[in-house]
């Protein structure tokens, strides 16, 4: 079970220097993973044996320093990709973006390619789908591989993205880093506008977002942090 009191995660933006070089896979956990993954054992194992795990939200930042008596930075999925992405385009290379529609996808070439001039951007667009059929994997895995990246970032929602990159990781020819980081493709897009740095730096970002967008996110945001409060507790009061 994915327990906070016991969970090993990259506390620093620095840490990020320290990740070893070649192919290494990256997820990030907030609250509605974590909650996602209390009851889901195969996205939970993802996260778990995955060969990093950064703290993307406000909720875990406050957790370990209610559970741990630790002080964590929050590190977004969004700071992971610039990272990588300034990192590559020092040294030159491939990255390939694995999810999302044709027409974002469109978007993010065409931008990187004034961003980032010395990385090449290949792309695919899976279908959506519940569940991929053995034929769509394969031709994913065989997309990314014919073009044997340096980064993969991978944009398909949680749990699907972590528990795709997982299964699939032996499979994958990839000479670095692999990110699941699924909003960052709309952000990078230019699809969804990120919050104002204030409320960044306040570990308000999901308010911003529940504000703009509260049909589809009301759900997530004021019944599962409701959620993760209680589990907390129960985390807090057990041995």
């Amino acid at each position: 079970m994915l327990r906070l009191k016991t969970i090993s995660l990259l506390g620093h933006r620095s840490e990020l220097d320290a990740l070893p070089e070649g192919k290494v896979l990256i997820n990030t956990i907030n609250a509605h993973s974590y909650n996602t993954a209390r009851k889901d054992a195969a996205f939970a194992e993802a996260l778990l044996k995955g060969d990093a795990l950064i703290p993307d939200g406000a909720s875990i930042v406050l957790a370990f320093k209610f559970l741990r008596h630790k002080n964590i930075e929050r590190i977004a999925g969004w700071d992971l990709f610039l990272h990588e992405m300034d990192k590559l385009n020092r040294k030159g290379g491939v990255c390939f973006f694995l999810g999302s529609s044709e027409e974002t996808l469109r978007k993010i070439k065409a931008k990187a390619a004034g961003v980032y001039p010395d990385i090449r951007i290949e792309t695919y667009s899976p279908p959506y789908k519940s569940e991929f059929s053995e034929e769509d994997n394969r031709r994913m895995i065989e997309a990314v591989n014919r073009a044997k990246p340096d980064l993969l970032w991978v944009g398909m929602t949680a749990p699907k993205q972590e528990k795709w990159a997982y299964a699939h990781l032996k499979e994958l020819d990839v000479n670095g880093p692999i990110g699941t980081i699924g909003a960052v493709f709309d952000f990078f897009a230019g699809n969804i506008r990120r919050a104002p740095l204030w409320w960044q730096k306040h570990g308000m970002e999901w308010l911003y977002r529940l504000i703009k967008e509260p049909k589809r996110m009301w759900k997530r945001y004021i019944i599962g942090n409701t959620l993760f409060l209680g589990y907390l507790v129960k985390e807090k009061i057990s041995n």
